[in-house]
């Protein structure tokens, strides 16, 4: 039996959890360098980036991906030596860090494609070591510290109590002893931990033994924050008398802290760092999205099995079998198919915030290009989306924010010149809607729209917002006369459009104010595998149209169910139909799909255009059922107004339409 281990069974492991630690790098150097701007320090983030270089150049070096061992060990270097000069990262160190982590960035998508990682550059390995010189400067002078925790705190450390201090803040040491009883209660010093970080930042957590008998254990915290000692005394589960104030210089309010005992260190107790990971019970696995798609897969089967269920059924109640039992057994596996549904949902949902964190780095490399200051603000909030969707949605996202920060946002001194501060803004926001869609806006203050300029390249009038947004996503509108390395190519707005409403069935708005700023919006479906849907018939033929686009459905009248005649090849007219007191025009889906004269309209579905309501005559409805969409990927057969095929339990498959989209030309049009 051979005792070599084939480490390629890891790659996956290593890629997902790789592709992790450089998307932390990444937004920990962002954090660095907006501190740096405001001139201040963030030692936390740049001892959270050594950690991430650190676990990168281990995890690369277990499977002998050498260049991301190179990468990751110069990166080191320049890091901890900004940790050990007081965690100060200087701009020079953050932009060759940040290319030196997209260097490893790229060697982890080429190691996820099977291909041999690239070299390390030695351009790259001669900037980082002209940074790492630079930064070869000596400890900062020895902040003001109180006795209690001077030989105890590294320069960082240091450094941040210091500064904490000087500047007006509250540093406490905090002293909690567990016990039975509390474990009991489940608290423990894990939970302590997060508690007291949710009131500040912990610099310092150090255990030590209490004397006996019988001999225990207890930890002195060192923090930093405003709360009030009663608060601190209740996070951390312990008396107030075991909560002191720290002052400079050098001198303690109240009893003497715990923390200058003069009691020994236990040896076997590691020093707790105060940003170590904490494990509350919570447990995560990593899984393929394959694998959740072949879940998927077979619930889709389950899906088409009911409803030949459901059709046999009604066959054999139509032959007068006694078929109840066999119903409620079918009800009871149609809530069942329902609740699994839900929950393969859940597991293949991610949070929005992971989908907009390419953001922050887009945007600075776009500022810095386009010589602008700009500042992304982004608000996710706790919404989610099946991770099919926000694979679709990321490419939209990154077209506005470009356009946003290209187009949009002026330089410093026109901003200036305007009344607007000198920093632009991209606001980002995300919102749930109603369980089943979310809308996400991208905000800008810059210029705004020019409707006069757009309205002279597309050659007509440009009126409200929605004639500009029509021009402005016309395959190959572009609004400058020479491209550049971010625009003027004419393919942004017509990709995101497509991606919003035809890939992902959703809607696409604009709002915009001249030298005010602009605001898109998208509202998707939070998945797009498996939907709600009404089923109907329209001739012979039967289709679907997803819920969330139906208004309402309603009865049409007799003098509207009839079809006026016409000539062949005249256009159809558009009629009226009276709904809630409002005027909307009625259109029969069998003329416009050119399958069926319309003569047995009996239903209207009730959708929107552009906003604006629509209603479609159709045969019967069919009812309501929950179906997985199949996408029309041959561009050969793709049509307008068509977004996919399911199957009704039937073998035949099934048009999903999207009425909102369905080409109405050589016909009057509603709107």
């Amino acid at each position: 039996m051979s005792d070599r281990v084939d480490l390629q069974e890891f790659v996956g492991a290593f890629v997902a959890e790789a592709d992790e630690l450089v998307g932390s790098a990444n937004s920990l150097l962002l954090e660095i360098e907006t501190a740096n701007a405001a001139g201040a320090s963030r030692p936390r983030a740049v001892r959270d980036l050594f950690r991430a270089l650190h676990t990168l150049k281990g995890l690369a070096g277990m499977i002998g991906v050498e260049p991301i061992v190179e990468i990751a060990h110069v990166l080191e270097s320049l890091v901890r030596t900004a940790d050990r000069a007081g965690g100060s990262l200087r701009r020079a160190a953050v932009d060759v860090c940040l290319q030196g982590v997209a260097a490893i960035g790229e060697r982890v998508r080429a190691v996820a494609e099977h291909r041999g990682p690239a070299a390390v550059p030695p351009a790259l390995l001669e900037a980082i070591a002209a940074a790492l010189a630079g930064d070869e400067r000596g400890p900062s002078p020895p902040a003001p510290i109180v006795a209690a925790w001077d030989a105890k705190l590294g320069a960082g450390e240091r450094q941040q109590l210091g500064a904490a201090l000087q500047d007006g803040g509250h540093a406490w040491t905090v002293t909690f002893a567990p016990g039975e009883e509390l474990a009991a209660r489940g608290i423990t010093i894990a939970t302590v931990r997060a508690a007291l970080g949710a009131l500040g930042d912990i610099l310092k957590v150090l255990p030590r033994a209490t004397p006996g008998p019988p001999a225990g254990l207890a930890f002195d915290i060192l923090l930093v924050s405003d709360a009030a000692a009663a608060v601190i005394a209740d996070a951390a589960a312990t008396s107030l008398e075991r909560v002191v104030e720290l002052r400079l210089p050098g001198v303690v309010a109240g009893p003497a802290p715990a923390a200058a005992s003069a009691e020994p260190l236990l040896a076997d107790i590691p020093e707790l760092e105060d940003d170590a990971p904490v494990t509350l019970g919570r447990s995560l696995v990593r899984v393929e999205l394959a694998r959740l798609d072949d879940l998927q897969e077979q619930l889709s089967l389950l899906i088409v099995s009911r409803f030949r269920l459901d059709r046999e059924l009604a066959a054999h109640a139509a032959a007068g079998h006694d078929v109840r039992k066999l119903r409620e057994i079918a009800a009871l596996q149609g809530r069942q198919l329902r609740d699994l549904r839900r929950a393969i949902l859940r597991a293949r949902m991610v949070r929005v915030a992971e989908v907009l964190e390419p953001l922050p780095l887009l945007v600075r490399s776009l500022a810095r290009a386009a010589q602008k200051e700009v500042r992304l603000e982004l608000d996710a909030r706790d919404a989610e989306l099946d991770k099919a969707v926000a694979d679709r949605l990321l490419p939209a996202l990154v077209h506005l924010v470009r356009n946003a920060v290209d187009h949009a946002i002026e330089l410093p001194e026109e901003r200036v010149a305007r009344g607007k501060s000198r920093t632009g803004t991209v606001r980002v926001r995300c919102a749930a809607l109603g369980g089943t869609h979310v809308e996400l806006a991208v905000e800008d203050d810059g210029r705004g729209i020019d409707r006069a300029a757009i309205a002279r390249r597309a050659g007509h009038a440009i009126g409200d917002d929605r004639d500009l947004l029509a021009a402005l996503v016309q395959p190959g509108f572009s609004t400058r006369d020479i491209a550049t390395r971010t625009s003027g190519r004419g393919l942004g707005m017509d990709i995101v459009k497509r991606i919003a409403t035809e890939i992902l069935g959703g809607e696409l708005a604009l709002v915009t104010a001249p030298g005010v700023g602009t605001v898109f919006t998208l509202r998707v479906p939070l998945t797009i595998s498996v939907i709600e849907v009404f089923a109907f018939e329209c001739g012979a033929q039967a289709f679907v149209v997803p819920v969330a686009a139906v208004d309402e459905i309603i009865e049409l009248p007799a003098d509207l169910a009839t079809e006026p005649p016409r000539r062949r090849g005249e256009r159809v007219p558009v009629r009226m139909l009276d709904c809630r007191g409002h005027a909307v025009p009625l259109l029969s889906l069998g003329t416009v799909l050119a399958i069926d004269p319309g003569d047995g309209a009996r239903k209207a579905i009730v959708t929107r255009r552009a906003g604006e309501p629509v209603a479609f005559a159709v045969d019967r409805m069919l009812g309501r059922h929950e179906v997985v969409v199949r996408p029309i990927d041959d561009p050969l057969v793709r049509v307008p107004g068509i977004s996919g095929a399911t199957d009704l339990g039937t073998g035949r498959p099934t048009l999903v339409l999207d009425l909102g989209a369905l080409d109405l030309s050589g016909r009057e049009r509603p709107n």
